[in-house]
């Protein structure tokens, strides 16, 4: 593997970045209804994340490991498809804070647990690509902390869906960016779990942008946000092009 170029310290600050974004996100539906403006970072974040995940994480991934580089992708894939769909009911960005809805509190519980083991594998991903190099892991990062405001703000709804109070939406909004943090000592911790934990973040990355984020994309109204798309890939090609 090579060797860190970016200190882990950091690297650890970046995660606690990324992590406060999902707080904030929470904050944002407890302070104001920022739906709207949720949708561009879904929007932009979506193109700009699976352009991450097909140029850079995934030649990178067959690289380190060619012989098992596609399974971990594919385990990556299928293990967020499973906590997502099968473990847990599928929840889309924002739509649980209609009042008519409401969900029970097991279920609130279940989607924040499914939700974390997700953040999890995004503080898994920036300190993986660090690992590797400072441009690989700083375009992992900001495709990562683009789409952090929409999860703080989707399992904060949840819980207020459920009839759960202000504070244990934000708990539970806590709870991701606590989850991102733990990904990146992880890595730490286990630097050798960077071989399995670039292609397996490759997967989930790839998941996350084209099941998760781009059919938020699909359904929003208003033709700027299917542009925001495709200038979520053009950031990234100028950044890579930049790096």
């Amino acid at each position: 593997m090579a060797h860190v170029s970016t200190p882990f310290g950091i690297v650890l600050l970046l995660g606690l970045v990324a992590g406060m974004a999902d707080v904030v996100g929470g904050l944002l539906l407890l302070r104001m209804r920022a739906e709207r403006f949720l949708h561009g970072f879904v929007a932009f974040g979506a193109g700009f994340l699976i352009a991450v995940a097909l140029v850079e994480m995934m030649p990178e991934s067959f690289q380190v490991s060619p012989a098992l580089a596609s399974l971990w992708i594919l385990a990556g894939f299928c293990g967020v498809h499973l906590m997502e769909h099968t473990l847990v009911p599928h929840l889309h960005m924002g739509e649980e804070t209609h009042k008519e809805e409401f969900l029970r509190r097991s279920t609130a519980y279940s989607v924040t647990v499914g939700l974390a083991a997700h953040t999890f594998f995004d503080g898994i991903a920036i300190a993986s690509g660090f690992a590797f190099s400072s441009a690989l892991g700083w375009l992992i990062f900001t495709g990562m902390l683009l789409h952090k405001l929409p999860e703080g703000f989707t399992v904060g709804s949840v819980m207020l869906a459920s009839g759960r109070s202000a504070r244990a939406a934000f708990t539970a909004a806590c709870v991701l960016g606590a989850a991102t943090v733990a990904g990146v000592g992880a890595i730490y911790f286990l630097p050798g779990l960077a071989r399995i934990g670039l292609p397996l973040s490759a997967g989930v990355a790839l998941y996350v942008a084209a099941t998760d984020l781009l059919p938020e994309v699909n359904r929003a109204h208003g033709l700027r946000y299917r542009l925001l798309f495709f200038f979520g890939v053009g950031a990234f090609l100028l950044a890579r092009w930049i790096s």
